[in-house]
């Protein structure tokens, strides 16, 4: 079954959120959060929107009229000493992690600026891409280089007064992390300076705090766990 209208308000004016991974454990617990406060949510998993495909996307979200919030999540891993990787791997996760966030985004603006209509769009980054293990370098800059993204969109669509923002939503327990041994849990638990992992049901509140209640904050990092960047 597809998650593309899992929840939908009955108002035809309830305002709007597209959050693309949406079958990752932070996407479950975004599209429960917006939609327990009457948010229209489109959710679709990556069978539904392959964001590696750019005429697919602006299709995509053009179906689905302007969005108010956009929240580009969706993400692999691969980890593997440079070394070992292949080319066509190489390819793979920079074409989800980086251009598939670039192109949901730019489509997701694309439809914000037609009907004039401010908006927030957030890129999900990794506490990885600033301090990256041995044999995580695909994913790191994959990930480090949302920075540069995020920055520069933000300058180009604030006179359209749309925002755009960076999450880094920490390490948290979610199917995607679940088959980590557990000496892996316990050393990234130490780099933690309150000793517990951030959750994605605080990753989701703030995610809503950010859209609903920082209507002149763009161009940000923000870093949700208690790691020291």
């Amino acid at each position: 079954m597809g998650n593309t209208d899992m929840v939908a308000p009955e108002q035809d004016d309830a305002p709007s959120l597209l959050i693309s991974g949406g079958n990752g454990g932070l996407a479950r617990c975004v599209r429960q959060f917006f939609g327990d406060r009457g948010w229209r949510v489109v959710a679709p998993s990556r069978m539904e929107l392959d964001v590696r495909d750019c005429v697919g996307v602006e299709e995509f979200v053009a179906s689905h009229g302007s969005f108010d919030c956009v929240i580009c999540n969706a993400g692999i891993t691969g980890d593997q000493l440079l070394m070992r990787q292949s080319e066509t791997r190489w390819d793979e996760i920079m074409d989800v992690n980086l251009r598939g966030a670039a192109w949901c985004a730019a489509s997701a603006a694309r439809g914000m600026k037609r009907v004039r209509k401010p908006g927030s769009i957030v890129l999900v980054g990794s506490y990885t891409a600033l301090h990256p293990g041995a044999g995580q370098a695909l994913y790191a800059a994959s990930k480090a280089a949302l920075v540069g993204l995020m920055k520069s969109l933000a300058r180009e669509w604030g006179g359209d007064g749309i925002r755009v923002n960076l999450v880094l939503p920490g390490f948290m327990e979610t199917p995607m992390t679940e088959r980590l041994p557990d000496h892996v849990f316990e050393r990234a638990r130490k780099k933690h300076v309150l000793g517990a992992f951030n959750t994605p049901s605080h990753a989701a509140e703030f995610l809503y705090f950010l859209h609903a209640s920082m209507p002149l904050t763009s161009g940000q990092v923000f870093s949700l766990d208690s790691r020291i960047l």
